[in-house]
């Protein structure tokens, strides 16, 4: 029989798991330090003195001359002045030690009042970007004038000075300056739009203030806010960890390290402040939490952190260029080179012909600045940043331009079943237990009565409880997994404070995806008995147990292959109805896995969200491809696959996680088109799914909410993480997140991709036809000695109108209703194809023939050259 991973090396930690707790109004577990019994108020005045590294109490040490006092507020005076964040110096503080320095209590926190004098002193947790707040926008409009065009302009107006046409000089230069205010204009917009995404999702921690844990912005943490984590978290400020179990942080962003590091609480024995990497009891500012749960004491904000320290001595940051805009480079540079010749030829012919040299260079440079798109990447940007904001009004923040371009071709959406098809609200519906033998409906009254009265049920909530991080906050609102909400929303609903056992926890092995179960070392508080309970899927908790439960005076009975074969039927009826199935079990710690005592399973439901099924129906339609990826059984994945619409049949199949193990990722690609919906997946099977994808050439979206989902979403082509339910982690790897975790949010976001990039084809083909119309016009009339039907003035003129209003207004054009009526176009196909070029010359060839048309009727009535130019 397989052996779980045992929960050695575990945190011991205290607390009392009833709901007596003074924390929480509902059963659970809030562990506590108990360094100061007394809250924050009463310790604000007690150490002001000089505060020893060594845990053990020793005199202060030389080579730091670290001497750290306490004013009350989280300040810390330290000899040391500004060469050491705070991290390097609680790194060598015990936890008493820090938290009396901070002058708080981890059984109370913080009050109201000491957390607004702290923000007085300290400020908000936030980095602002002074350099660039602080830019003057007359240095940015000054910088337009480096554009080559306007460089080019600039020299044409000093040329028409020097050949005395003053009038001539003015009209360029008040051109050029339209032009620079309109390119200013729009990319202060744009520029603005870009930086107001950055506080359209703000981020979120679990703090302890007043003896109650609630949820805050991330930015009203002061120094001595007592905080929580647990896995997929992003660490919102500099902590000094208190607790820990199973923690694992990953500090890439800010060591360079790839591999996660393993914390611990204990006190690091140096005599000179640690490395950054071997802060082996700090959390830092912007990491992430890959595993595990622990809780922590803030001791820096802002600047005031390792991160914000980075921040600090960041002076300019390049600004990457899409792809797009770099292929509009390429685009502008090749039409710049060709044009630049045909008018160097057409100057060299005017010249030749005996006309005046002024005039010539004149229409040369205005024929430069209009038939040379030097406006494409300012209409790509702001285009790009528009629709960002449409996005954005609909749910849907894009983190990044380019993942704006890659939208419109996305042809496969593997997407994560639970919080994006599903409204990720568990409620347990279903229960089942040996002492009922058959399942119970949990929503009718009649039923629950009579279950919830039996030994069997009660001990099940208890597990439930037990094996649970959910916490209660001081409006009631459960905070927490869904899964374990749900738990402690039912253990609540039907059991009696009384009827829960008194167990201190000792240490827990947090539930992972690769595990598939969560266990729970505790102490029961009257007898001393350790006991270790478990929860997890059917799998893994059946293959731990040996015997089954049906109360408090009965015996243990034996789980025999009858017994297993009952539990399992149960099971799949209650699976194959779309529920998701935890079992319980528990056990002395002295036998440990694989002699554990089955308890019973609880049925939950997660309904689907509503207009989840018009959106897939809409997105097959259109040619994306939907493909549902899930941790839950076959029942549930196809009851939901079903339900939404998403096709299994006998071509379009359902594959499980251990049919991917033994397929391999060649045989996946060979199969990859005939599967629809994945079961049982985990991290690794849905990189694999994604890379088989991938292989075949189609353009992958994923989506996700957990930790577990990060890789896949950090490997797809757009990955997509979920705004309200999504961790940390999946938010940090995505590169396009729903705020409101709907599904039919992605198909308005796909709509906007593909008109993205028509209207950038829209406004290309309106500026190429109007620049080789005026080439042709001009280059036609000088080669064959005609008048110039444009003078310079009026080729500037239709420069500024058609690179300004009527240009862009076709990049901004709203959606096409019928745009995902479209297939979606490949990801390497080019912005110019024939079919684009074909249209560029019938609208240049209709401009040139209406425009040849009226200078012709222009000059057989022998009108003036004025009133020629005037016409055309």
């Amino acid at each position: 029989m397989r052996r779980l991973d045992s929960p050695i090396n575990a945190v011991s930690t205290s607390g009392n798991l009833t709901s007596n707790r003074p924390s929480a109004a509902s059963p659970g577990f809030s562990p506590s330090l108990n360094a100061s019994a007394s809250p924050a108020r009463d310790l604000q005045h007690s150490f002001s003195h000089a505060v020893n590294i060594s845990d053990s109490g020793d005199a202060l040490l030389p080579s730091l001359s670290l001497s750290v006092g306490h004013s009350g507020d989280g300040t810390l005076n330290s000899s040391l002045g500004t060469d050491l964040q705070p991290s390097a110096i609680f790194a060598l503080k015990t936890r008493s030690e820090s938290l009396a320095i901070l002058g708080v209590s981890d059984a109370h926190g913080l009050d109201h009042a000491d957390v607004s004098r702290r923000r007085l002193i300290h400020g908000k947790n936030i980095l602002n970007g002074e350099d660039s707040a602080t830019e003057s926008l007359l240095s940015k409009f000054i910088e337009q004038f480096k554009n080559p065009m306007n460089l080019l302009l600039l020299a044409s107006a000093a040329v028409s000075v020097l050949f005395g046409e003053i009038e001539d000089a003015i009209s360029i230069t008040l051109a050029m300056i339209i032009v620079v205010t309109v390119a200013f204009v729009q990319e202060y917009r744009s520029e603005k739009s870009l930086q107001a995404l950055n506080t359209l999702l703000p981020h979120f921690c679990r703090v302890l203030r007043n003896a109650t844990t609630s949820k805050i912005l991330a930015e009203e943490l002061v120094p001595g806010d007592i905080v929580h984590f647990s896995a997929g978290d992003r660490i919102p400020a500099d902590i000094r960890l208190l607790t820990c179990n199973d923690v694992e942080l990953d500090e890439s962003s800010l060591t360079g390290e790839t591999r996660p590091r393993r914390k611990n609480f204990n006190a690091i024995q140096l005599t000179v402040a640690p490395a950054l990497a071997d802060r082996e009891n700090i959390a830092f500012m912007g990491t992430l939490m890959r595993s595990g749960n622990c809780s922590g004491v803030v001791i820096g904000t802002g600047k005031n952190t390792e991160f914000g320290n980075v921040f600090t001595m960041m002076k300019e940051v390049e600004t990457r260029k899409t792809p797009l805009q770099l292929s509009m480079d390429e685009l502008g540079k090749q039409l710049s080179f060709a044009s630049f010749i045909l008018i160097f030829v057409i100057v060299l012919i005017g010249v030749y012909q005996g006309r005046p040299i002024l005039e010539m260079l004149t229409i040369g440079v205005s024929l430069a600045v209009a038939a040379i798109p030097e406006g494409l990447p300012i209409v790509v940007t702001v285009t790009l940043a528009l629709g960002v904001l449409r996005m954005a009004s609909r749910n849907a923040i894009i983190k990044k331009l380019p993942s704006v371009e890659s939208l419109g071709s996305v042809n496969v959406i593997c997407v994560d079943k639970t919080g994006t098809l599903t409204l990720n609200k568990m409620t347990v519906t279903r229960s089942f237990t040996m002492k009922d033998r058959s399942v119970v409906d949990v929503t009718n009254s009649t039923s629950l009565t009579k279950t919830i009265g039996s030994d069997g049920f009660k001990k099940m909530m208890n597990i439930a409880v037990i094996c649970n991080n959910a916490q209660v906050d001081n409006i009631r609102e459960a905070i927490g997994q869904p899964t374990e909400v749900a738990l402690i929303e039912l253990a609540n609903s039907c059991i009696k404070r009384n009827d829960f056992e008194n167990y201190t926890r000792i240490s827990e092995v947090p539930f992972t995806s690769e595990r598939k179960y969560m266990s729970v070392t505790a102490r029961q508080n009257e007898t001393g008995r350790t006991v270790l309970f478990l929860k997890g899927s059917m799998e893994v908790v059946l293959e731990q147990c040996n015997k089954y439960y049906i109360s408090e005076n009965e015996a243990r009975r034996p789980l025999d292959s009858a017994q297993r074969e009952l539990i399992r039927l149960q099971h799949d009826e209650v699976s194959n109805s779309g529920l998701r199935c935890i079992f319980f079990a528990f056990g002395d710690t002295d036998t440990g896995f694989g002699e554990l005592t089955f308890v019973g399973f609880v049925g939950m439901t997660d309904p689907v969200r509503p207009g989840t099924a018009t959106a897939v129906g809409r997105l097959i339609g259109g040619g994306v491809r939907v493909v549902m990826l899930t941790g839950d059984s076959d029942g549930t994945a196809s009851s939901i696959a079903r339900e939404i619409g998403i096709p299994i049949n006998k071509m379009q199949s359902m594959m499980s996680g251990n049919e991917l193990d033994t397929v391999g990722d060649m045989n996946l690609e060979e199969i990859i088109d005939n599967v629809n919906v994945f079961y049982r997946v985990t991290p690794k099977h849905k990189m694999s799914i994604v890379r088989a994808l991938q292989s075949k050439g189609y353009n992958v979206a994923m989506t996700g909410d957990g930790v577990n989902d990060a890789p896949a979403l950090r490997l797809a082509d757009i990955g997509i993480s979920m705004g309200k339910s999504g961790t940390d982690v999946s938010k940090e790897a995505a590169d396009m997140i729903l705020v409101n975790d709907d599904f039919a949010t992605i198909l308005y976001a796909i709509e906007e991709g593909k008109s993205i990039f028509y209207n950038i084809q829209n406004f290309l083909r309106f500026q190429l036809s109007t620049s080789i119309s005026a080439l042709t016009l001009v280059a036609g009339a000088t080669l064959f000695g005609f008048h110039n039907p444009l003078n310079a003035m009026q080729i500037l003129w239709i420069n500024i109108i058609c690179d300004g209003p009527v240009a862009q207004s076709l990049g901004v054009e709203l959606v096409d209703p019928d745009i995902m009526k479209k297939p979606p176009r490949s990801k390497n196909q080019p912005i110019i194809t024939k079919k684009f070029v074909y249209r560029v010359l019938v609208s240049a060839i209709c401009i040139v023939v209406g425009t040849l048309f009226v200078y012709r009727n222009e000059v057989v009535a022998e009108s003036s050259p004025s009133r020629i130019t005037t016409m055309v």
